[in-house]
């Protein structure tokens, strides 16, 4: 088992700035690729964003170029730098991690953007 920790996540006003992050423990690997999701109250789960272990990264569209993913391999952690955020980017924010077939979450860590 792979568990999963967020931190991060607090209140910030439009246009302002977050730094989530999501360190891994347990029965991890040495290949894996995390990412984020987020899901706001009555809405779908959503992709955020995703990093391999070589470093390639994913977006979604309406993150590109405010968001920016980034990782530790050594200490199993993941990274998210949010900028410009939005109101409606308000939501919980959840890390994944990936390697093969499975698959692990995180409990979520909650974002709210709002002045």
């Amino acid at each position: 088992q792979v568990q999963l920790v967020e931190s991060g996540g607090g209140l910030v006003q439009p246009g302002g700035s977050l730094r989530l992050s999501c360190a891994a423990s347990g029965s991890t690997f040495s290949l894996y690729t995390m990412g984020w999701y987020r899901q706001a109250p009555g809405n779908e789960r959503e992709f955020v964003a995703s990093i391999t272990n070589g470093g390639n990264t994913h977006y979604a569209d309406s993150v590109k170029g405010r968001f920016v993913i980034s990782r530790d391999n050594a200490k199993h952690t993941a990274t998210l730098q949010m900028n410009s955020l939005k109101p409606e980017e308000t939501a919980v924010y959840l890390c994944v991690y990936w390697s093969g077939r499975l698959e692990y979450w995180g409990q979520g860590t909650q974002v709210t953007v709002s002045s």
